[in-house]
């Protein structure tokens, strides 16, 4: 899709009511109408999450870590003591934050059981047990409290939401007042060459690639269709504004190929 596309979605999805969802929403890994994007989306990670992190990286050359340092670190001057890590995943952007911050508490939530295994074993293995807690939890329907967390953070994990804004709100709901949310997600360059050289690498290589490590070649075909759908840049920042966060703003990463987005809870 290009980027004139994407903005006339955009555009579009602003002028209908909130509950009809984005386009990206209603893309799913299965094209199964008997389950809806969300219990599509836990099979998926389910299916892969024995290879997920070695292919990861294999997929980003290792560039991912960086971006995830990055990310992290926007909350350094904040010194969050109690973090949110929605989409954890097994669990590699809490340890880092943990790592790199050092606050009190961080909970890391996932609707993948298999994801979470793996995250439990590593976040045991390097001892930190009683500092990260890895739960089965959904973004839409948090099972926190308001005003529970310093910070929220989300790497490559809003892109499956089966409902971005309510997930995003739910996030801020469970922000303490002046706490920041962090989003570090995918987005397509946009100088010429980059982004052709992104469209291939995502459309065929990343999709092949997969198949070696996963024999899951639909599951990165997904993540690759699901990117290509997302609000990216201003729409998304834009998108934030709505949900009720102040302060919207995003900085592009290695030519634009991802993005970290920044969004606070207004302290009043």
């Amino acid at each position: 899709m290009c980027v004139l596309s994407g903005a006339l979605a955009f555009k579009s999805y602003l002028r209908q009511p909130m509950a009809k969802g984005l386009p990206h929403d209603n893309v799913t890994p299965y094209d199964d109408p008997r389950k809806t994007k969300k219990e599509q989306v836990a099979e998926m990670f389910d299916n892969i999450a024995g290879s997920y992190d070695r292919l990861n990286h294999v997929l980003s050359a290792g560039i991912d870590v960086g971006w995830r340092k990055k990310a992290i670190l926007q909350f350094k001057k904040d010194n969050p003591e109690q973090i949110l890590d929605v989409a954890t995943g097994t669990g590699d952007m809490a340890i880092m934050a943990y790592e790199l911050l050092k606050p009190q508490k961080i909970v890391g939530i996932d609707i993948s059981e298999q994801m979470l295994e793996i995250g439990k074993k590593k976040v045991e293995k390097q001892g930190l047990t009683p500092f990260i807690d890895l739960q089965k939890g959904d973004s839409e329907t948090i099972k926190f409290a308001e005003n529970s967390f310093d910070a929220v953070m989300v790497a490559f994990g809003v892109r499956n939401f089966e409902n971005l804004e309510k997930g995003l709100k739910e996030m801020l709901r469970v922000l303490k007042p002046g706490g920041k949310l962090v989003v570090l997600e995918f987005s397509r360059p946009r100088i010429k060459i980059f982004r052709s050289l992104y469209n291939l690498y995502m459309g065929i290589a990343a999709p092949e690639i997969a198949r070696w490590f996963s024999q899951n070649k639909k599951a990165y075909q997904y993540l690759n269709q699901s990117a290509k759908l997302f609000p990216e840049r201003q729409a998304f920042a834009d998108i934030l504004k709505s949900a009720g966060y102040s302060n919207a703003s995003f900085k592009p990463l290695s030519a634009g190929i991802c993005c970290i987005y920044i969004g606070k809870k207004s302290a009043g």
